[in-house]
């Protein structure tokens, strides 16, 4: 049948609207819509962004400094919108149906809208970084603040919702009522877009921050083509739908905009800088999660948030995971946290029917209900801390499939779980090697070192500002150090220490609190070639300083009265350029700081970093029964500790070590600070140790490991857990000392984290760590890459190591006191005594003066100080070993073991203090040393109402001793020898005990 002439007519017309609506596509890029943007003016220039004003006041007409509202103008809240990097600032109002600012207008509020601009056309815009970004925010919002005469809301799409958190951070929430952000991901690496294992999405983020985008942007075609691929199906299906409707002019022009915008209109350049500083602090590092985000100079963490936050999101978001996008309340325990989900994409969120019809209703709402004109909105639910959120992105692909799209989706699903699988055998293979082969390089390089390689503190710390100058390398009071610029001060520090006459091999003692300043002398002194002194604050120090012949001390301006008192001269160190010394001082204080390193000519016999592995590079000083006693320690013993510090610990750039040990203390400089900066590691420094603030010092630097002495973390496990602390960052304790029960507790104040416990001999190159997490108190094995160790047996009274018919030493068994020998893989210093002769002729060994129990499976168990066991008339006893046995009793805080003279002996008295409320009984100290061998337990236990600490908080027994034998009661208990138990000490069985004279 011939058509009619309408139909033909109707398909001529057609064609005909076709062909013109296919040229102008062609010629426009899209059709014509005939829509005006919402009106606005640009109240304020700045070299990073423009801020715009939409629906400008009729009185703000001049600039911003001058605007304010009118007199009769209603007053609005102000909300400033930010967009994403990579997005154009029109996203705010891409057209009138769906315009954000037109919304938020008409509900009564006055939007404001930050507009970065493109970075390829504005005058230094591929040189943008993150923090340029994040300040950039902060800037406007003090803009806004001005402009309007009150606090603002604040509100961000995608990676603008980031920057809204990282702002609101930065500005420790100060004139912010509230944060919105749409889509914005809090958790990118554990919730990775289109749910990429994390694995994959690290390796990646590495690769494109090294290699891709180190020296170039990222185009604004190609962002938009990314943001395409994201979603291919949902893209195509759109593409083949404008085609089929090219047609019908009327039918495409309500979502013309639309499409145009997210066809490459709206998108923009992404500088590599900005780039790679987001792939490295938000993904690799995840610093969103674990704080220790560095804006500029200075340091913060979400947790630093206190304002009221909503957090929008697509429930078929594949960009902003909605799990990622929750933990916003983990990790903002301070905030209260609300959420409001959309069954939306990650575009649909802000722009389109669904946005029009739900989310800016409630968002204004929100804001509403925020300044007290309104209820709280429908639909929005608050966010506890410790919520469980549901990771699977596959669920998103759930709720949008359907059709063809679900049959796509299942294949997606697959493909994802085929990954996982091949993800999740590959970390089972090889979980056991993973951390042998992290640490392969570190004792590679241990293994070559011989006593003329050159290694040194120093030539470390230049290594790593060759290597990663803009890396974090110490956080202190809030502010960023990088490595950079900690080398160009310790540069500086050496021409002053040169200026003022000291020279390689000088011993220059320091006398400092914990702070970088510290450190940069240590390190200005082993580039100098110099050895540093490590004096302790104590009353002493006129003492340490003849013991360690010290002429020249570098000291803070606090400690420059007490060295020169102490008739040393005080190089004061500290405080900057722009800080007096107080007026009282004498001629012998020489402030390095007023010293200009510029004038300064360096001497012809100044190399940097000359030290080589057989050279003395720290003294360190002990106190032991009362007298002081120095420390050697080489530049090969260093580097021991460090390496096998970062290798056991499997510290990385990844890590934020906590420093909390004194840096005079051997653990201090030694493991934490010798670990972190071998690993590349952050180190964040305390003025203090300060239980009822460490929480908050940690998760405002991100801090993943935290170092200890002795009882350190005792006070810590007190504080009672904030009610909201849900997400800590910490995974490791590590240190040295820590007493067993102690141990305990930290593991149950903090789950999910272990104890890296250090046995390292200050003198001998050994290094024992307790790898494991099922051995509360094991002092481990020996690292690799240390000496060869040993146990032998002593004899028990005079303390000589016990021959045999052949004259060399005898082994100790297994679970046999003994003491611990190791054979030094470099040559040995002069001072340090050596063993000759001891399992074969001509061997060479040293003693460190501790005893050590081996179990079964090769770990080392501590027993305690050559000089500090009691030997009693039935054997020795050992503190350790007693300390830990009483210290396993939940009722007791801290035991010790000390010695008093008795009427046959020394008598071994142990006394413990009390944790919580619980009483101790007779029985409960008899089962406690059950595990102690019969002649190995103390004669008497007694409870006490404290037991000191040192200042780095060793339990200190002098005083106990010092008052003899104590007094019977109900609270002491003597050992009947005859039954194996614990009795009441009565008046007249201590009387027998007490020497007479």
């Amino acid at each position: 049948m011939p058509p009619t002439p309408d139909a033909v007519t109707a398909a001529l017309k057609t064609a005909t609207s076709y062909v013109l609506n296919a040229v102008e596509v062609l010629r426009f890029g899209g059709l014509q819509t005939d829509e005006d943007p919402s009106p606005f003016e640009i109240v304020a220039r700045r070299p990073m962004f423009r801020l715009r004003r939409y629906y400008p006041p009729a009185a703000a007409n001049a600039e911003l400094d001058g605007a304010g509202e009118g007199a009769d103008a209603r007053p609005r809240p102000p909300i400033v919108l930010v967009p994403p990097m990579m997005i154009s600032a029109d996203v705010w109002d891409v057209s009138p149906s769906t315009s954000a600012v037109a919304a938020l207008h008409e509900a009564g509020m006055d939007p404001w809208v930050i507009d970065f601009g493109a970075p390829d056309i504005e005058a230094g815009g591929l040189e943008r970084t993150l923090t340029d970004h994040v300040i950039a925010v902060s800037d406007a919002v003090d803009l806004v603040t001005t402009a309007t005469g009150r606090s603002v809301h604040l509100g961000g799409y995608s990676q603008g919702g980031m920057f809204c958190y990282q702002a609101a951070a930065y500005r420790r929430s100060r004139d912010l009522d509230s944060i919105v952000t749409f889509g914005s991901p809090v958790d990118w690496r554990g919730h990775a877009p289109l749910g990429i294992p994390e694995e994959v999405v690290v390796t990646i983020a590495r690769i494109v921050a090294d290699y891709v985008f180190a020296d170039r942007p990222l185009p604004g075609w190609l962002a938009s083509t990314a943001f395409r691929l994201l979603d291919p199906i949902k893209t195509a299906r759109s593409q083949v739908d404008f085609l089929r409707q090219l047609h019908d002019r009327d039918a495409l022009l309500g979502h013309e905009r639309q499409r145009r915008f997210i066809g490459g209109e709206g998108f923009v350049a992404w500088s590599g800088p900005a780039i790679v500083d987001m792939m490295r602090q938000v993904i690799i590092q995840n610093r969103m999660m674990v704080g220790g985000f560095v804006v500029g100079e200075h340091v913060v963490s979400l947790a630093d948030i206190t304002c009221p936050v909503l957090a929008v999101f697509g429930e078929v978001d594949e960009i902003g995971v909605p799990a990622g996008v929750r933990k916003i309340a983990s990790v903002a325990p301070g905030a209260e946290v609300y959420e409001f989900s959309v069954r939306a994409g990650h575009f649909g969120l802000v722009v389109g029917s669904t946005a029009a019809s739900q989310t800016w209703p409630t968002v204004a709402a929100w804001m509403g209900w925020r300044e007290g004109t309104g209820p709280r909105p429908d639909g929005i639910a608050e966010v506890e801390p410790g919520a469980v959120v549901d990771s699977s992105p596959t669920k998103a692909i759930m709720l949008a499939a359907d059709g063809a799209f679900q049959v796509a989706g299942l294949g997606i699903g697959a493909v994802r779980g085929v990954g996982k699988l091949a993800v999740g055998t590959l970390k089972a293979t090889r979980a056991l090697g993973h951390q042998a082969l992290h640490a392969a390089p570190r004792l590679i390089r241990l293994g070559q070192i011989q006593p003329r390689t050159r290694i040194s503190f120093a030539r470390i710390m230049t290594e790593r500002a060759r290597n990663q100058p803009d890396d974090a390398c110490f956080l202190f009071s809030d502010r960023v150090h990088t490595f950079s610029a900690v080398d160009t001060r310790i540069t500086n520090v050496v021409k002053g220490l040169i200026a003022v006459g000291v020279r390689q091999g000088d011993h220059i003692g320091v006398l400092m609190e914990t702070r970088p300043s510290a450190l940069v002398a240590m390190a200005a002194l082993s580039r100098l070639g110099a050895v540093a002194v490590l004096l302790p604050p104590s009353q002493s120090l006129p003492e340490l300083l003849r013991l360690s012949s010290v002429t020249d001390v570098v000291t803070d301006p606090e400690h420059a009265s007490k060295v020169s008192e102490a008739g040393a001269r005080a190089l004061v160190l500290g405080g900057g350029s722009e800080r007096d010394l107080p007026a009282d001082l004498d001629a012998g204080v020489v402030d390095l700081e007023q010293i200009d390193p510029e004038t300064v000519e360096l001497p012809r016999w100044y190399r940097p970093d000359p030290g080589r592995a057989g050279d003395l590079a720290f003294v360190f000083f002990s106190r032991s029964t009362g007298i002081w006693q120095t420390k050697l320690v080489t530049n090969h013993r260093w580097a021991l500790s460090a390496f096998g510090t970062a290798s056991a610990a499997r510290l990385s750039g990844e890590s934020t070590v906590y420093c909390l040990s004194p840096l005079h203390h051997p653990s201090g400089l030694l493991t934490a600070v010798g670990g972190a900066v071998a690993g590349g590691s952050r180190i964040a420094l305390s003025q203090g140790f300060d239980p009822a603030t460490f929480d908050e010092e940690v998760r405002r630097y991100g801090v993943t490991v935290v170092t200890y002495t002795w009882a350190m973390m005792r006070e810590l496990v007190r504080q009672p857990a904030h009610p909201r602390q849900a997400h800590s960052t910490i995974t490791l304790f590590m240190g040295s000392g820590m007493p067993r029960g102690l141990w305990r507790r930290v593991l149950d104040r903090y789950p999910g984290t272990r104890v890296l416990e250090f046995y390292a001999g200050t003198e001998a190159d050994v290094v024992l760590a307790n790898l494991s997490t099922s051995k509360p108190g094991a002092r481990g094995r020996p690292l690799p890459g240390t000496s060869e160790v040993r146990l032998v047996d002593v004899d028990p009274d005079s303390g000589a190591i016990t021959v045999g018919p052949d004259g060399f030493a005898i082994p100790s068994e297994v679970d046999a006191p003994g003491m611990l020998l190791t054979r030094p893989r470099l040559g040995v210093d002069a001072s340090v005594r050596q063993l000759r002769g001891v399992f074969r002729p001509g061997d060479t060994w040293v003693s460190t003066s501790d005893y050590f129990e081996r179990d079964r499976d090769g770990d080392f168990w501590i027993l305690g100080a050559a000089s500090a066991v009691v030997h009693t008339p039935h054997g020795p006893v050992y503190p350790v070993q007693v300390a830990d046995a009483l210290g396993d009793l939940p009722q007791v805080d801290l035991a010790v073991l000390y010695e008093v003279p008795g009427d046959r002996g020394p008598v071994a008295v142990a006394a413990v203090n009390t944790w919580g409320s619980e009483t101790i009984t007779a029985a409960d100290v008899g089962g406690a040393l059950a595990s102690v061998p019969p002649a190995a337990r103390p004669d008497i236990v007694h409870v006490v109402k404290s037991i000191p600490v040192t200042n780095w908080y060793r339990p200190d027994a002098t005083g106990l001793a010092d008052r003899g034998l104590p007094k019977a009661g109900q609270r002491t208990w003597v050992l009947d020898a005859e039954a194996g138990g614990y009795v009441r000490l009565t008046k007249a069985v201590r009387d027998g005990l007490v020497p007479s004279d």
